[in-house]
C-alpha cells in the first residue's frame, strides 16, 4: 500500500497573514530552505543565539550568524527522536543508521572485514519467563480459552485471569533486563572458555565475543531481546584486528554455549532481600530461547540471511512499549495522566503496577515512576559490544562530513565559498527556545513533504521501468 501523502494543516486568517508577511518581505525562500534542511522532522528544536566565524591568524571577523536574523526567527535542528510514534523522519534515519551498523558487523565494511561472514554468527532470542497465562495463537491453533484468535485481535497477550496475573513480577522483571542480558553475556564467554578447555581468563585471551542486540516489547508487555552474536579470535590471537576464532568454534559450539548461558543467567531480585512474599527472589530469562545460525549476505531459503538480520533488528530500534501494548511514548508526570490516555485494561495495569512499586522507599533504586511509560525497563533499546562494528557517531559523524562538503560545493559554485574549516575560529552560543512548528512552518513542511513523496514515487517507478527494459 502507497504511504499517505502529507496533508497540509487548516489555517485560519491571521496564519495566512503571517505566510503574506513572510513573502512580502523576502524571507520565503529562506524559511523553504531552513524547513528544507529538517527532512520532515515533525517536532524540530528551536534555538536562540548567535555564531561567529574569525580568521584564526589576523582575528578577522569572517561571518556573523544570529537565530532572530533566519527567516524562522530561530535556528531550527532535528529532534533526533528514535521513536516512529513520535518523529517518523529521525526514526527512520536512526532505523537507516541501525542497519548498516548491523550489516557491517555481518559482512564486512565500514572498518570490519568481510572475511566475518566465514565467522560463527547467529541470531539468537531470549525471552521473558512466564507471569500466567495469556491470550495467544499456538501451533494447534486455539488459545488456552478455547478460540481461534486473529492475528490482529486486542486480546492478544492480555491475561487470561487479570487477577491472578504477576504484574508486580512483570514490570520487575523488565526493570531487571538489562542486568540480567550483562549477566547473560558473562555465562555465554564462561561457556565458550569451558568449550575449549580454558578457565574464563584464558578464554577471555583466545575468543572475542562481538554482538549486537535490540529489546522488543511481547504483546503482554514484556521484554525480550534480539542479538547477532559473532565469533572473533581474542586479543592473544589477533591484537586489535578481527580474524576468526580458534577452528573448533564452530556455529553449533555457539549455538549449544547461548542456550547454556541462558539457562545459567541469575539475577537477584528484591524478594531475596526484602522477604517479601509479593516480590521475586530472582530473575532469569524464560525457557523459549531461539538460535538461529546466519547465512550469506543474500535472500535466501533455509537459515537467517545478513540483510535480513539487519533490517529485523534495525525496525525493532525504532519502537518501544506503545507499538506492542498500546501504552505511552512519554514519561508520565502524574498518575492522574493516565485519565487522558486510550489505554486497554492490561497497559493500564502495567503502568499504575509501576507507578505503585515505585513509590516503595526500598525499590526507589530502579526508578520505576521514571519509566513506568516503559513499563519499568530502563535498559539500552540496541546497543552492541565495543568491536562488533562501526558505531551510530562514527555514521552520524560521516554523514554530516559529506552533508559538508555538499554544502561547500554548492556554495562555491554560487560564487559565495565557506571559511576553511582548518584556519577558521567558530564561536557560537545557542539556547533552547522552544520546539514545533508555527502553523505557517506546517503548511511549508507539509508541502515540502508531499513533494519528497512524490519524487521517490516517481524514482521508484524510473527504476521498475528501467528493470523491464533490461
Amino acid at each position: 500500500m502507497p504511504t499517505p501523502l502529507a496533508t497540509p494543516p487548516t489555517l485560519d486568517e491571521e496564519t495566512w497573514r503571517s505566510l503574506a508577511r513572510t513573502a512580502r518581505d523576502g524571507r520565503t525562500p529562506g524559511l523553504f530552505r531552513q524547513l528544507a534542511r529538517l527532512g520532515g522532522c515533525t517536532d524540530p528544536i528551536r534555538l536562540d543565539g548567535h555564531r561567529a566565524d574569525f580568521d584564526a591568524a589576523t582575528g578577522e571577523i569572517l561571518r556573523t550568524l544570529h537565530g532572530g536574523d533566519l527567516a524562522a526567527g530561530a535556528l531550527m535542528v532535528r529532534c533526533n527522536n528514535r521513536r516512529a510514534t513520535r518523529c517518523p523522519a529521525c526514526a527512520e534515519t536512526y532505523r537507516q543508521d541501525t542497519y548498516h551498523l548491523i550489516t557491517a558487523g555481518l559482512a564486512g565494511g565500514k572498518g570490519v572485514p568481510a572475511e566475518v561472514t566465514a565467522h560463527p554468527r547467529v541470531f539468537a532470542t531470549l525471552t521473558a519467563p512466564s507471569f500466567g497465562p495469556v491470550h495467544n495463537r499456538p501451533d494447534s491453533g486455539r488459545c488456552r480459552c478455547g478460540i481461534r484468535h486473529d492475528d490482529g485481535a486486542p486480546e492478544l497477550g492480555t491475561p487470561l485471569d487479570p487477577d491472578t496475573y504477576d504484574y508486580p513480577g512483570a514490570v520487575l522483571w523488565n526493570a531487571h533486563a538489562g542486568a540480567l542480558w550483562a549477566r547473560f553475556t558473562i555465562e555465554l564467554r564462561r561457556a565458550l572458555a569451558a568449550s575449549l578447555g580454558l578457565t574464563q581468563r584464558g578464554g577471555a585471551g583466545v575468543i572475542r565475543l562481538s554482538y549486537a542486540k535490540v529489546a522488543e516489547y511481547q504483546r503482554r508487555g514484556a521484554v525480550h531481546f534480539h542479538a547477532v552474536i559473532r565469533l572473533d579470535a581474542g586479543p592473544w590471537i589477533a591484537g586489535d584486528d578481527i580474524a576468526p576464532p580458534p577452528g573448533a568454534l564452530t556455529t553449533d559450539t555457539l549455538d549449544a554455549a547461548i542456550r547454556t548461558a541462558a539457562s545459567r543467567a541469575r539475577v537477584a531480585g528484591p524478594g531475596a532481600d526484602l522477604d517479601d512474599p509479593g516480590l521475586p527472589d530472582v530473575f532469569r530469562f524464560g525457557t523459549q530461547v531461539d538460535v538461529r545460525p546466519i547465512a550469506g549476505a543474500a535472500f535466501e531459503s533455509g537459515p537467517v540471511t545478513d540483510r535480513a538480520v539487519a533490517g529485523y533488528i534495525a525496525k525493532y530500534a525504532t519502537k518501544g512499549a506503545e507499538t506492542a501494548t498500546g501504552t505511552l511514548d512519554r514519561r508520565l508526570r502524574h498518575l492522574r495522566d493516565l485519565d487522558h490516555q486510550d489505554l486497554t485494561h492490561h497497559a493500564r495495569r502495567l503502568v499504575v503496577t509501576c507507578w505503585e512499586l515505585g513509590a516503595r522507599p526500598d525499590l526507589e533504586h530502579l526508578h520505576l515512576r521514571k519509566w513506568a511509560h516503559m513499563l519499568g525497563f530502563r535498559g539500552h533499546f540496541s546497543s552492541k559490544s565495543r568491536r562488533y562494528s562501526t558505531t551510530l557517531g562514527a555514521l552520524r559523524a560521516a554523514r554530516a562530513a559529506w552533508q559538508d562538503a555538499r554544502n561547500r560545493a554548492a556554495a562555491e559554485a554560487a560564487g559565495h565559498p565557506l571559511p576553511d574549516p582548518d584556519t577558521t575560529l567558530v564561536i557560537a552560543h545557542w539556547a533552547y527556545a522552544g520546539h514545533g512548528y508555527t502553523a505557517g512552518e506546517s503548511l511549508i513542511s507539509a508541502s515540502l513533504a508531499r513533494t519528497r513523496q512524490l519524487d521517490r514515487a516517481a524514482a521508484r517507478e524510473a527504476l521498475a521501468d528501467q528493470e523491464q527494459e533490461d
